[in-house]
């Protein structure tokens, strides 16, 4: 039976809930070690094509004929619909993207017999993708110490470093999905982990807020139960706020069409994990931390002349 004072029992499970996102980081961290993230043609330099056909295309006969061709290196994959496909084409001084798209187009053209048709095409520079790669890690190496120095501010410092591990968790955790399921990280994928870090602290800056108030108000309780009633009584405004994000997220993933497919998945994933670690991860830390009512609690400010004796 739940203990009125206590409320929801969260903290009961924090040590599965504990041991669960230690799994999940250290895989994540193996991945990117070993499949590393499977960079787009943003950052790491390259043609693209996109190529429409009027009946499903063959995507082994495609590679073939491009094969035949000269073009072994091309990655080629469906986009959207079986009709519509991407050739992706590893950087190539010696040819232009005009001409080396129209290389790629006649030899389609002369494989298929049906009209193949140029969507579009795209070239970056190899040297723009390497200038994409550092300008993003910047972007994010700024975001996150702007953010780290906001809560060493704001916070006592255990709730602070509760915080930061949330945050630490769920990009890595992000960055993890992607590289274990070979996802492309394109910017807009950066775009979108950019927003999960703002979206992440906002969440775990309420908890933290109601934690601080919930141990100034109730003096008898514990750590845990003070945890557990301030997670309890901003329940309702993270379901709220998530299950909103997340509505508009999964029209995005399902309508939004194949462009913003990596940005709507990435922003999913790190809302439903961002409100998971301000609830377990950010608080679990703070306690074993021992954070208590005393370190909690504002300085006593003493009036001038109370130390003065009454009869001088």
């Amino acid at each position: 039976m739940i203990n009125s004072e206590e409320r929801l029992p969260f903290m009961r499970f924090r040590g599965i809930a504990g041991i669960i996102s230690a799994l999940l980081v250290i895989a994540s961290i193996v991945s990117l070690s070993v499949n590393k993230l499977n960079f787009g043609l943003d950052f790491t330099g390259g043609t693209l094509l996109e190529v429409g056909f009027e009946e499903p295309a063959d995507l082994n006969r495609v590679r073939s004929s491009l094969e035949s061709e000269g073009f072994g290196d091309a990655v080629v994959q469906n986009y959207g619909t079986q009709e519509d496909i991407l050739i992706r084409l590893e950087p190539r001084a010696d040819v232009k993207a005009e001409e080396l798209g129209s290389n790629i187009l006649e030899a389609l053209r002369a494989e298929f017999d049906k009209t193949v048709e140029m969507r579009r095409i795209e070239f970056v520079g190899p040297n723009v993708g390497d200038e994409f790669i550092e300008q993003g890690g910047l972007a994010m190496l700024t975001a996150l110490i702007c953010i780290l120095l906001y809560i060493a501010m704001r916070f006592e410092w255990r709730l602070a470093v509760g915080a930061v591990a949330a945050l630490a968790h769920d990009v890595t955790l992000t960055l993890g999905l992607f590289s274990v399921l070979g996802l492309e990280f394109d910017l807009t994928v950066l775009a979108a982990l950019l927003a999960v870090i703002g979206y992440s602290i906002n969440d775990t800056v309420v908890v933290c807020d109601r934690i601080r108030e919930t141990f100034r108000k109730y003096a008898k309780l514990t750590p845990i139960q003070t945890v557990n009633r301030a997670l309890t009584d901003t329940l309702s405004r993270t379901l709220v706020t998530s299950i909103t994000t997340i509505l508009v997220l999964l029209t995005l993933f399902f309508l939004g069409g194949p462009l913003i497919h990596g940005f709507a998945t990435a922003l999913l994933f790190g809302v439903v994990i961002g409100t998971y670690s301000s609830i377990y991860i950010a608080s679990t830390v703070a306690l074993a931390f021992g954070v208590s009512r005393e370190d909690l609690m504002p300085p006593e400010v003493e009036k001038e002349g109370a130390d003065q004796d009454p009869l001088q």
